[in-house]
């Protein structure tokens, strides 16, 4: 007998990369030697300086209890000097930021924390499939806002308001991009603060690629009443190459991270008191940290511009994050064309229809690659086209 899973299940796929890469790793393991330049996961390390924290807090008895639920003061006041020392923007350390491990985990928390069955969230397409999946799982209905090409990828308010928004609990928003490296704006973030006051909203920016290629990085926290209405997701993952240590952090007004506060601490028990010494000493890199990425990534984009053009594919050169997307020529259909590229070339590309209907003649390439890695990936297409 087998007993059956919950209705709240039922409608969720896998996320979309773990069912690939089990076929890639199924193809590997049969001697195919796939190369996957699709997954956002940085290949560089982080600084030794945070590797060295983490095995001096390690060895420290006292540090391998329970933690707080909110986080260390450490990390929280040392994202606190963050925002203020990147954005000119003050947080209180004490009660308007929580940890999280990993920004992921706080899209499940915001979606439990303050939808109800029934209610309306707001998702770009294309976005983020997160958004849409936590949503679902915490009973909401998804309404998509189209992002367009010739819009910069940027909402359309006029065509937002004529959508039936009723009952809209949350709206979600991801500037810088992903997956298409679109820049926000202060005047962006103005305009979508007064939407969400307007309709009575949460707002919620997803912004782990801020110093990724980007020489103008902003908070969405830098707007005049921002924490009424707004909150924001941000994470060491990309900037500070610790994907796999899940660190980061929610943003907002007291009221509300005490509402998540309450989700949470029923979820765990606090993060690992090294992980999160080694964070704050992350946070507190200079800009040449970033700086030295930065020059890896763009020597990295070119070779992907050579991948795209090779695939003949048009894409803008003034995108930020650790992406490049790309716009099929001649209406081809891209998941079709990665998939013979996945089985002929032994080349993984993430096909831009994962991302909602309007990634659909689009394809993604990740910088988080080496040159001779996409180098090898661009030889392994050349041979099939």
């Amino acid at each position: 007998m087998i007993i059956k899973s919950s209705n709240r299940i039922k409608h969720i796929k896998p996320y979309y990369f773990a069912s690939k890469m089990a076929q890639i790793s199924e193809m590997n393991s049969i001697g195919m030697d796939v190369l996957n330049i699709g997954i956002g996961s940085p290949d560089l390390g982080p600084d030794k300086s945070i590797i060295a924290k983490l095995n001096e807090a390690s060895g420290i008895k006292t540090n391998h209890g329970y933690q707080s639920y909110k986080g260390i003061e450490e990390l929280r006041q040392s994202f606190s000097e963050w925002y203020l020392s990147h954005f000119n923007t003050r947080i209180n350390a004490n009660d308007e930021i929580q940890i999280l491990a990993g920004s992921k985990e706080g899209i499940m928390h915001i979606a439990m924390s303050f939808l109800n069955t029934g209610d309306k969230v707001l998702i770009p397409d294309p976005g983020y499939p997160t958004y849409s999946a936590a949503s679902r799982l915490a009973g909401a209905e998804i309404i998509k806002y189209n992002l367009k090409e010739e819009n910069n990828w940027m909402p359309d308010f006029k065509s937002i308001e004529r959508l039936d928004l009723k009952d809209v609990k949350i709206m979600w928003v991801n500037y810088p991009h992903m997956p298409t490296g679109a820049k926000g704006s202060i005047e962006l973030f103005q305009e979508l603060i007064s939407f969400a006051k307007k309709h009575q909203i949460l707002l919620v920016n997803d912004n782990p690629y801020n110093f990724i290629l980007n020489n103008s990085p902003i908070s969405i926290m830098n707007i005049k009443g921002a924490k009424e209405v707004a909150m924001e997701l941000v994470s060491l993952s990309k900037t500070y190459n610790m994907a796999g240590w899940r660190i980061g952090a929610l943003i907002g007004a007291k009221e509300y991270i005490d509402e998540v506060i309450k989700f949470k601490s029923n979820m765990d028990s606090g993060m690992f008191k090294p992980l999160q010494l080694a964070g704050a000493k992350a946070l507190k890199l200079d800009k040449s940290w970033v700086d030295k990425l930065n020059d890896i990534y763009l020597k990295r984009r070119e070779k992907v511009w050579e991948i795209m053009d090779l695939l003949n594919c048009t894409y803008d050169t003034q995108s930020s994050g650790m992406f490049v997307w790309g716009k099929v020529k001649n209406n081809k259909n891209d998941e079709e064309l990665i998939e013979n590229i996945l089985q002929k070339a032994r080349v993984f590309i993430t096909p831009g229809r994962i991302f909602g209907e309007n990634g659909k003649g689009y394809l993604r390439i990740s910088l988080t690659n080496s040159i001779d890695k996409l180098q090898e990936a661009k030889n392994r297409i050349i041979k099939i086209i």
